[in-house]
């Protein structure tokens, strides 16, 4: 049985956690696992592919999660990512927007467990560091726990020892990815069941965790825990997480701040990326916090102007919130 400590990560979120949030999220804590946007195999064999797979060697722990349902073209993707020094492949088998449908895979691929397990035995013999698999506990009307169940044995018997069970089921019809990821009931019972009848899987957990209580209260049950979008709206979230279960201090908020000036300068002069695109990422530090509106505020106005660089606009963002002023007290 795998003996691993328990994980904490970052989930995978489609146009947050670039590059740019993921180094942001790292100023905060050192132990998370962070995990890429889904990328298409697509994107990544005949498209940019050094926009896509490119990060900063801070960024590490970190895991590539791919989009596709082409075993071939999952392992030469696969490959890649690994070439590019990744420490690990994630499948995506749990997202249900129109995207993913279109192109048959995402959430689709439950309900082919045979052609998931085939990919994952691809893209197991194209590298050497592991293969996981993110998926739901069921799509629309297949919710039971034997559908569940046949798809973590088949996808295990290619290989697979690892599963991220969003612990909701997906609606392919009907309703929105944001409404997939509210609508449907949490049955944090089913992931458990599969902990239960797979003690030798490593099964981490996803869905509706965002206190230090609730990861506390699974660490017992579960090998993990992911946290989504909490740790974007509220990223400072990640320093508790830090002091609880992983006895380290993070860095204040301001000090966050101004260690993210000479990233968005290198970004910039490597590859002419706005400050805006860094910054944006940046608006829930101050989250809940005196200050917290004037310095997203400030950021939502000012990160756009073409004269922004990331000096003077983190650190006039930060005046404002030592000072607790709103934009409208200093017009």
């Amino acid at each position: 049985m795998d003996q691993a400590p328990f994980e904490i990560s970052i989930a995978p979120m489609m146009d947050w956690t670039d590059r740019h949030c993921r180094y942001f999220l790292r100023q905060i804590s050192p132990h998370v696992r962070l995990y890429t946007e889904m990328v298409t195999t697509g994107a990544i064999l005949f498209g940019d592919r050094d926009r896509h797979l490119r990060f900063s060697g801070a960024e590490h722990p970190i895991a590539l999660q791919l989009g596709g349902s082409d075993p071939k073209a999952l392992a030469d993707a696969a490959k890649a990512g690994e070439d590019y020094g990744y420490d690990e492949i994630n499948l995506n088998c749990g997202c249900p927007s129109d995207r993913v449908q279109n192109g048959a895979f995402g959430a689709c691929l439950m309900k082919d467990p045979d052609r998931v397990a085939d990919s994952v035995a691809a893209m197991m013999n194209a590298v050497k560091i592991p293969v996981t698999v993110k998926c739901r506990i069921g799509v629309d009307d297949c919710d039971d726990l034997p559908f569940l169940m046949n798809f973590i044995d088949t996808v295990k018997s290619a290989g697979c020892t690892m599963f991220i069970i969003h612990a909701r089921k997906a609606w392919l019809n009907g309703l929105s990815p944001k409404e997939n990821r509210e609508i449907p009931p949490l049955r944090y019972d089913v992931a458990a069941q599969v902990k239960q009848a797979h003690p030798e899987l490593r099964i981490v957990l996803n869905g509706g965790i965002t206190t230090c209580d609730q990861i506390a209260e699974n660490r017992d049950v579960f090998d993990g825990v992911m946290i989504g979008r909490e740790a974007y709206s509220n990223p400072y979230i990640l320093a508790r997480i830090g002091q609880r279960f992983f006895d380290h201090n993070a860095p204040d908020r301001h000090a966050i701040a101004l260690s993210m000036i000479p990233y968005a300068e290198q970004q910039f002069q490597a590859y002419g990326t706005p400050v805006k695109t860094v910054a944006r990422h940046m608006m829930g530090l101050f989250a809940g916090q005196r200050g917290g509106k004037a310095w997203r505020r400030f950021l939502s106005t000012e990160a756009f102007k073409p004269e922004a660089t990331p000096s003077q606009l983190f650190q006039d963002a930060l005046k404002f919130v030592q000072e607790g002023h709103n934009l409208a007290d200093v017009a």
